[in-house]
């Protein structure tokens, strides 16, 4: 089953996640659960009472594909395949989600100073109510971090729409010691397991 003008949805603000489908060729427009950064989000993120990361980030991935679809309906828009993603970073079994101000964010990075951590991308596609399912891990350690340099990381990346704080395409590479897993699915959409589930759907990768 291949759709018209292999076209997909894509239900994120993410600049970062527009600029790797453009990168496996992938065309999409931008379905916005809520038109603007500045109203109330329209999902509760608060992760449940003693939630694990994998589930946390499968269940918001979920609910996002299940409402992204409702907007769809609602709008009367074409029925293309539409994907949704998210990403939490995991220390020690806790979720690290985004910062809530610049305190918080200078936690985050103490917190993973010197240590290892996981990212967890969850990725769906949903096609007429139909959804799958992918997750990517990749673990990431990080060399210590002085004060001087979180705050220069801090700085110069717009902290409050990153996991745990850090971008991995910004100044916080410089900390990364090694990483194992998907680049890609540190930025927010890894594109191994992206290419394989559109294709699944029937959306051609490089047409």
């Amino acid at each position: 089953m291949t759709f018209l003008e292999n076209h997909i949805y894509l239900a994120s603000h993410s600049l970062r996640r527009r600029e790797l489908l453009k990168q496996i060729g992938v065309k999409y427009k931008v379905l916005l659960l809520r038109e603007t950064l500045c109203r109330p989000p329209d999902i509760d993120e608060t992760p449940l009472s003693n939630e694990a990361p994998i589930d946390y980030v499968y269940r918001i991935t979920h609910i996002k594909a299940e409402e992204g679809w409702k907007r769809l309906m609602q709008r009367k828009l074409p029925l293309l395949p539409m994907l949704v993603a998210d990403t939490v970073i995991a220390l020690d079994g806790y979720i690290l989600g985004k910062p809530r101000n610049m305190a918080h964010a200078e936690e985050m990075l103490w917190a993973l100073s010197g240590r290892t951590h996981q990212v967890l991308t969850a990725i769906a596609v949903i096609i007429k109510n139909e959804l799958q399912v992918r997750l990517s891990t990749t673990t990431v350690r990080f060399r210590e971090i002085g004060k001087r340099e979180i705050r220069s990381c801090l700085a110069n990346n717009k902290i409050y729409d990153m996991a745990g704080a850090y971008a991995i395409q910004g100044i916080a590479s410089a900390f990364i010691v090694e990483i194992s897993g998907s680049y890609s699915g540190v930025m927010g959409l890894p594109l191994f397991e992206t290419a394989q589930l559109l294709e699944e759907s029937g959306i051609e990768i490089f047409p």
